[in-house]
C-alpha cells in the first residue's frame, strides 16, 4: 500500500493498538518487505500542515476557498496586485494573444511566472518549493501553481511574436501611466552565460567574467531618469549586434511617435556607419565614446584650450573635470562630430566623448553619459535578485521570455518603491527585504480577500501608501476585492 512505518503506527494507534515505530520497522524487515525510499511531503500528497495538495493546477473561484484562513511566507506578493491592475495585465495578455487552456487560462500562467519572479525564485524548476502554498496559487488565480514540467512546456510554446507583443503592450501601458521620461535612453549588451555541453549558442564577450563564452547576447534599453528597463531582446547574433540600435529605435517609434530620445551607449555598442545612419536618416541624437588609440592619448598634451567645468551631480566624486572640445570627422561617418575629451574624472586615461548634438551644454552632455552606469547597475540587479544569469536552456525564445518577465518584475518593484516614503529610489533587493518578504494571514470572505501582515518595523510606511487610490483587486480572479491590513 506504500505506507511508511510512521503511517502504519498512526493507523494502529487509531485502532487502539499502541506500538512503536521501531517495532513496526522490525516486523516489516522480518517479513522481507524492503524499506521505502525517503519521500517528501509533496510526494506523499501532504503539506507541512497536513493539508491535501491538489493533484493538478486549475483556475479557481473564491467560492472554492470561502471562509478559509491561510498563512504563508509569500503573502508579500499581494502588494504588487494593485500595480498589476494599473498596468492592465489582462489587456496585455489579450494583446499578446498568449496561449492558454480551459484549465489554466493565459493570464493565470503569466501570473504564475511573475509570482515566482517577485519573490526572487532562482529557477522555475524550484516551483516545487511552493507547490503546497495555496497563497501563491491564489495570487495567480489558481488552486496551486502549475508543476515545473507544465511551466517549462508553456514557456517553450511561446514564439518570438508572443514575447514581442507582450513587451509592446506592456511598454505602451506603462507609458500611459507616465513611468518613462524618454528624453535619454541608455543602451547596453549583456551576455547570459550557458554552460550546457550541448549548447548551440554563440560565444560573446562577458564583461563580468572578462572573457568570451557561450551564452545568449541580450540587449537592454533603460530610461535614464526613471532607471526602468523599457526594451529587451535576446535573439541576437554577433553579426546582428551593430544593427540593434536601429532595431530599438524602430520599436520606440511605434510606442512614442514624434518623440526622439537621445541614445547613450559605449564605444563597442555599434559601428560608426550606424551612427551616421542615426544622424542622417533618422535625425536622432546620440552620445557615445570614441575608440581611442595610443597616438590619440600621446597627442593630448599638445592640445590647447582646456577648461574646467562643474557637473552639479550629487555625490559625484570628481565634479570639476578638465575638458577640451573640438569638431572632428571619422571614417565611415558622414559629416562632423563634436568631440569632448575629459580629464580629471577619476580615470587613469582620458575619456573621448563624441556626439552629433552641438547644442547641449558640456555639463549636461558629460553628466548624461556619466549616468550610463545606471543601465549596468540595472543589469547587475537583474542578475543578483531576478537571477537573470540562471539560464537553464539554450533556446533563445525561452531566454527572451524570462528577460521580458524580469523587465515586468523590475517595473513592479519600482512602482511599489515610488509609493514608499523614504524608499523611493531603493532597489528590488532592499524593497523585498524590508517590505515583501515575510509571513501574512489571508482570509477569504465571499469575494473579498483580506491580507493581514504582522507587526514589523516598516509597517507604518506601508500604511502611509494611498492604497484607496489604487485598484485593489486580484488580477487573476475576476470580481475580487482586495484588502491590505498592516499590524
Amino acid at each position: 500500500m506504500g505506507l511508511s512505518s510512521g503511517q502504519i503506527t498512526e493507523l494502529l494507534s487509531d485502532d487502539g493498538v499502541e506500538i512503536s515505530v521501531r517495532t513496526v520497522e522490525r516486523v516489516i524487515a522480518e517479513e522481507g518487505f524492503p524499506k521505502l525510499s525517503r519521500r517528501t511531503r509533496i510526494r506523499t500528497g501532504k503539506t507541512v500542515k497536513g493539508a491535501e495538495i491538489p493533484e493538478k493546477s486549475e483556475s479557481l473561484t473564491l467560492s472554492d476557498l470561502d471562509g478559509q484562513r491561510l498563512t504563508s511566507e509569500t503573502a508579500g506578493v499581494f502588494l504588487f496586485a494593485p500595480f498589476l491592475c494599473q498596468l492592465d495585465l489582462a489587456g496585455i495578455v489579450n494583446s499578446a494573444r498568449l496561449p492558454g487552456s480551459k484549465v489554466i487560462p493565459a493570464v493565470n500562467y503569466l501570473l504564475s511566472f511573475l509570482g515566482l519572479k517577485l519573490i526572487g525564485t532562482e529557477r522555475y524548476a524550484h516551483v516545487t518549493d511552493h507547490a503546497f502554498d495555496p497563497v501563491l496559487g491564489l495570487f495567480a488565480g489558481l488552486n496551486r501553481l502549475p508543476k515545473c514540467t507544465a511551466m517549462s512546456t508553456y514557456s517553450y510554446s511561446l514564439d518570438k511574436g508572443h514575447i514581442q507583443r507582450i513587451q509592446t503592450a506592456f511598454i505602451k501601458n506603462a507609458t500611459k501611466l507616465g513611468l518613462y521620461d524618454g528624453q535619454f535612453v541608455n543602451l547596453d549588451f549583456h551576455t547570459v552565460p550557458h554552460f550546457g555541453d550541448e549548447s548551440v549558442l554563440e560565444k560573446h564577450w562577458a564583461g563580468a567574467r572578462g572573457k568570451r563564452m557561450k551564452g545568449a547576447l541580450t540587449l537592454f534599453a533603460q530610461d535614464s531618469k526613471s532607471k526602468l528597463i523599457l526594451y529587451t531582446d535576446a535573439d541576437i547574433k554577433s553579426s546582428e549586434s551593430d544593427n540593434q540600435v536601429l532595431e530599438f529605435l524602430s520599436f520606440w517609434k511605434s510606442i512614442k511617435r514624434g518623440v526622439k530620445p537621445t541614445l547613450v551607449f559605449d564605444s563597442k555598442f555599434t559601428s560608426y556607419s550606424k551612427l551616421s545612419e542615426l544622424n542622417s536618416n533618422h535625425d536622432v541624437k546620440f552620445i557615445t565614446l570614441r575608440r581611442r588609440g595610443g597616438k590619440m592619448i600621446h597627442n593630448i598634451d599638445k592640445l590647447e584650450g582646456w577648461k574646467k567645468i562643474h557637473i552639479p551631480h550629487e555625490k559625484r566624486k570628481y565634479p570639476n573635470p578638465l575638458v577640451h572640445e573640438s569638431s572632428i570627422t571619422l571614417r565611415h561617418y558622414t559629416g562632423k562630430l563634436r568631440q569632448i575629451i575629459v580629464r580629471g574624472n577619476g580615470r587613469e586615461k582620458p575619456t573621448f566623448l563624441i556626439t552629433n548634438d552641438f547644442d547641449m551644454s558640456l555639463e549636461l552632455l558629460i553628466g548624461n553619459y556619466a549616468r550610463r552606469w545606471r543601465v549596468e547597475n540595472g543589469i547587475a540587479e537583474a542578475v543578483k535578485f531576478f537571477h537573470l544569469n540562471a539560464l537553464s536552456s539554450p533556446i533563445l525564445t525561452k531566454v527572451q521570455f524570462d528577460i521580458a518577465l524580469t523587465m515586468v518584475a523590475d517595473t513592479l518593484y519600482t512602482m511599489l518603491a515610488k509609493k514608499l516614503r523614504g524608499f523611493e529610489d531603493c532597489d528590488a533587493p532592499k524593497i523585498y527585504r524590508h517590505f515583501v518578504r515575510g509571513k501574512g494571514d489571508i482570509t477569504i470572505d465571499g469575494q473579498t480577500v483580506t491580507v493581514k501582515y504582522p507587526k514589523r518595523a516598516h509597517n507604518p510606511i506601508l500604511r502611509q501608501v494611498p492604497w484607496n487610490k489604487l485598484p485593489l483587486r486580484l488580477p487573476g480572479v475576476s470580481g475580487t476585492k482586495l484588502t491590505l491590513n498592516f499590524g
